[in-house]
């Protein structure tokens, strides 16, 4: 029996309370939540539990703190199939946290918090472990631990992609020439190149990178380079809900399907209506589809 593939996903993990309200007023104000729930997520992480819940096998390398949150956090990853062995203690320090306000259109604010002085070292990285992955997938929240992964991948000859979301330019310009599939947010995007429009930027991107360029854009769906031209992929029309975690939930689904051997066209389909179907459901991550509610989406014209 063929095994499912495998990835390896490094970035920045977090305890998330996320709160449904009708809208986010303008401070000062008090609002009443309508629903609530707790996820452990982060960008690398939330891909990470997309492709185990879509039929691969995922491993999380990330920092946490010396308290109970972190065993939490190892407890809820494990319940959902997700390797956490790689989640290190750092000692003294505080494990991450984040507040999310989603309204009744499903945008949302994001209040994060972060340990200042957590240390940022990756040399406690079982790099050793990439020999048997399929692929690395990293997020820009912690540079100095992608970074390092990044380096031995390439090394070692394992595919790499990276989130090229929002953050510091010289983060975005040492991470992603590294990766095999680089697959940017338009925000992040529009930060590397300081071009708005997606097509210009993805061909200027794709003129000093030799491996695949594409920017996922929410409801316009998937953008890539392909054969010197821009190559698109449509978002399925849905009610949207909640669009926490729906560009992580792409990236899972599109790493998950280029490993199966799918086609770039047919993966983007397929990361784009798991992102679709993600964005009709509250919870961030937890609205991840079934394997099979994606095929059924799918075949539906």
């Amino acid at each position: 029996m063929t095994r499912p593939p495998r990835m390896v996903a490094v970035g920045a993990i977090c305890t998330t309370a996320i709160y449904q309200v009708a809208a986010i007023e303008t401070a000062p104000a008090k609002v009443m939540a309508s629903n609530r729930c707790t996820v452990v997520d982060g960008m690398a992480i939330s891909a990470a539990c997309a492709f185990q819940k879509l039929g691969g096998h995922a491993q999380v390398w990330a920092r946490v703190g010396q308290d109970p949150e972190a065993d939490a956090m190892r407890e809820a990853l494990s319940q959902e199939g997700v390797d956490a062995r790689g989640l290190f203690t750092v000692p003294g320090a505080r494990s991450s946290h984040a507040t999310v306000i989603v309204d009744a259109q499903g945008q949302r604010l994001v209040v994060p918090f972060h340990d200042p002085q957590v240390d940022a070292s990756p040399d406690w990285l079982p790099l050793h472990e990439l020999a048997q992955t399929d692929l690395l997938h990293c997020d820009v929240r912690w540079p100095e631990g992608a970074l390092a992964a990044l380096q031995s991948a390439r090394q070692q000859g394992i595919p790499t992609m990276v989130d090229g979301d929002v953050a510091p330019k010289e983060v975005l310009h040492s991470l992603m020439p590294l990766a095999d599939y680089a697959v940017f947010s338009d925000a992040g995007l529009r930060t590397y190149t300081g071009i708005y429009d997606v097509p210009q930027a993805l061909l200027q991107v794709a003129q000093q990178h030799s491996r695949h360029v594409g920017a996922s854009c929410g409801e316009a769906g998937y953008y890539w380079v392909q054969d010197g031209e821009i190559a698109h992929a449509p978002a399925i029309a849905v009610k949207v809900v909640d669009t926490l975690s729906a560009g992580d939930v792409f990236h899972g689904a599109l790493a998950l399907a280029i490993l199966e051997g799918q086609e770039i066209a047919q993966a983007a389909r397929f990361a784009c209506a798991a992102a679709s179907l993600k964005c009709t459901r509250f919870g961030g991550r937890l609205g991840c589809p079934s394997r099979a509610e994606l095929m059924q989406a799918l075949l539906l014209p």
